[in-house]
C-alpha cells in the first residue's frame, strides 16, 4: 500500500510542477526538450534516488499503478479519437491502420526474437516482452499529434491514428505471452484466435463506435431539435469514456480501442451534422435555426476536447512522476547497452517502412514516423497487467526493469528531438506551400 505521507508529497510536487509549467510553458516550449523530461527529472529529484520523499515498488503497488496507468491511456485514446476527423473512407487511414497491424507485427515478432536469443528469455516471456513495448505511446507523444480536428498533416495523423489503436492491437499479443507462460487459456490456439483476437478486436471497435454515435446523435438531437442545454460537457467525454470501457470489459473485448473507437464516432457524428435537421423555432428561420444549433454543437465538442487535452495532461504528471520514482527499485543490466539502440534505431524503422508498404506516404514522414516511435505509458499498463496475472516475481522484476529503461530512453531521446526536428518539418512545409 502507498503510504499516507507519500500521496501526500506527491500531490504537492505535481501541483507545483503544473503550475510552474502552465506560468513557463512558452518557454519551455522554445527549449529542446519536453514536459515528460522534467517530470521525470522531479520523480527522480523525490524519490529514493533523490531526496527519498517518496518510495514506491510496482511489485508492491502494482494494483494502484496499473489503475493509474489504465486511466491515463483510456482519456488520452478517447483525445486522440476525437482528433481524428477524416472520414474512414480517406485513404490516410492506410497509414495509422498498417502501422498498428503489420508494423505491430514485425515489432513483436523482433523483439520477441531478440528476448530469445539475444536476453535469453523463454519464448512466453519474449512474446510478451515484445507487447509490451510494440505500442506507440497515446500520452508522451502529444508533441508529434494531430493538434486540432482540421489537421491533415500525413506525419500527425499517422502517429495519431497509430499511437490509438496499437494500444489495443498489442493485448492480442499480451495474452498470447500470458498463455504461454501458463497464466492464460489459449484453448490450443482456437481460443486465441476466435476470442483474443477476432472477437475482442472486431467486438470492441464495433461497440465503441456504436455508443459514441449513439451519444453524440442523441447530443445533436437535443440540441438542434429541442435547443436543450446539456449542463457540463465534460460530463459527456468522462461518462461516455467509463461507460464504453464498461461494456467492453463486460463483453470481453478489449476496452482500449473502444474508448478509441467511441471517441472517433463522436467526432464523425458532428462533422456529418448527426442527427435530425432542427425543428423551426417563430423567431428564426430554418436555416438559422440550423446552423445555431451546429455552432452550438461544434462549440461544445471543442470544450469536451479541450477538457480531455488538460485531464491528459495532468495524468500525464503523476505517471511520469511515478516512473522516475520508480527507477530506484531495479538494478539495470548491460544488456540494455544493445538492445535499445537495436529497438530504437533497427526494428523500429524496419518495422516502419514494411508496415507502410503501398501507403500515401513522402518519404520524409516515413523517416520521421520511424524515429517517433515514442514509448511510455502504454507499455508501462501492459507491464503492470502481466505482473497483476502472477507471473514469476524474478522475470517480473527483468521485465520491469527493460520496461523501465526503454521508457526513460525513449523520454530522453524523443524528447530532445521532437522540438528541432518538427520545427524543421514545418519550417519544409511552408516553404513548399510558398509560392517561388
Amino acid at each position: 500500500m502507498l503510504d499516507p505521507s507519500d500521496f501526500i508529497v506527491g500531490c504537492i510536487v505535481a501541483g507545483l510542477l503544473l503550475i510552474a509549467m502552465t506560468l513557463a510553458g512558452s518557454f519551455i516550449e522554445r527549449l529542446p526538450l519536453s514536459a515528460a523530461m522534467l517530470y521525470l527529472g522531479a520523480g527522480v529529484a523525490i524519490g529514493p534516488m533523490g531526496l527519498g520523499l517518496i518510495k514506491l515498488s510496482a511489485l508492491t503497488n502494482v494494483v494502484m499503478l496499473e489503475r493509474l496507468t489504465e486511466v491515463a491511456v483510456l482519456i488520452s485514446l478517447f483525445t486522440a479519437g476525437m482528433k481524428l476527423e477524416l472520414p474512414l473512407t480517406n485513404r490516410r487511414w492506410r497509414i495509422p491502420v498498417q502501422l498498428a497491424t503489420l508494423s505491430m507485427l514485425v515489432t513483436v515478432g523482433a523483439v520477441t526474437a531478440l528476448g530469445v536469443y539475444g536476453l535469453g528469455l523463454s519464448l512466453g516471456a519474449s512474446v510478451l516482452l515484445g507487447a509490451i513495448l510494440a505500442p506507440t505511446d497515446p500520452v508522451l507523444a502529444s508533441d508529434v499529434q494531430v493538434g486540432d480536428p482540421g489537421d491533415r498533416d500525413r506525419l500527425r495523423f499517422g502517429l495519431t491514428g497509430e499511437g490509438g489503436l496499437n494500444d489495443g492491437t498489442a493485448f492480442p499479443f499480451v495474452m498470447l505471452g500470458l498463455g504461454l507462460l501458463g497464466l492464460h487459456d489459449l484453448g490450443d490456439g482456437w481460443r486465441w484466435w476466435t476470442v483474443d483476437v477476432l472477437w475482442a478486436v472486431a467486438g470492441g471497435l464495433g461497440l465503441g463506435y456504436l455508443m459514441g454515435t449513439l451519444v453524440g446523435r442523441a447530443i445533436i438531437y437535443l440540441r438542434m431539435r429541442h435547443r436543450e442545454a446539456l449542463g457540463s460537457n465534460e460530463f459527456i467525454a468522462l461518462g461516455l469514456i467509463a461507460l464504453t470501457y464498461g461494456l467492453a470489459l463486460l463483453s470481453l473485448t478489449y476496452g482500449f480501442l473502444a474508448v478509441f473507437a467511441a471517441g472517433l464516432a463522436l467526432r464523425r457524428v458532428h462533422e456529418h451534422k448527426g442527427g435530425p435537421a432542427a425543428a423551426p423555432l417563430p423567431a428564426l428561420s430554418a436555416a438559422h435555426q440550423e446552423a445555431s444549433g451546429i455552432h452550438a454543437t461544434s462549440h461544445m465538442m471543442n470544450e469536451v476536447q479541450r477538457f480531455n487535452v488538460q485531464l491528459e495532461s495532468f495524468v500525464e504528471v503523476g505517471i511520469v512522476l511515478a516512473v522516475g520514482v520508480l527507477l530506484a527499485t531495479v538494478k539495470f543490466q548491460a544488456e540494455l547497452l544493445w538492445f535499445i539502440p537495436v529497438l530504437f534505431l533497427v526494428i523500429r524503422p524496419v518495422a516502419v517502412y514494411i508496415g507502410l508498404l503501398g501507403a500515401p506516404v513522402e518519404n520524409t514522414h516515413r523517416r520521421m514516423m520511424a524515429w517517433f516511435g515514442i514509448r511510455g505509458i502504454g507499455s508501462l499498463y501492459y507491464l503492470l497487467y502481466a505482473i497483476s496475472h502472477d507471473i514469476e516475481p524474478a522475470l517480473a522484476k527483468r521485465l520491469l526493469s527493460i520496461t523501465l529503461a526503454v521508457i526513460v530512453a525513449s523520454v530522453i531521446a524523443h524528447g530532445i528531438s521532437v522540438t528541432p526536428l518538427m520545427t524543421r518539418y514545418e519550417a519544409r512545409k511552408a516553404a513548399r506551400r510558398r509560392p517561388d
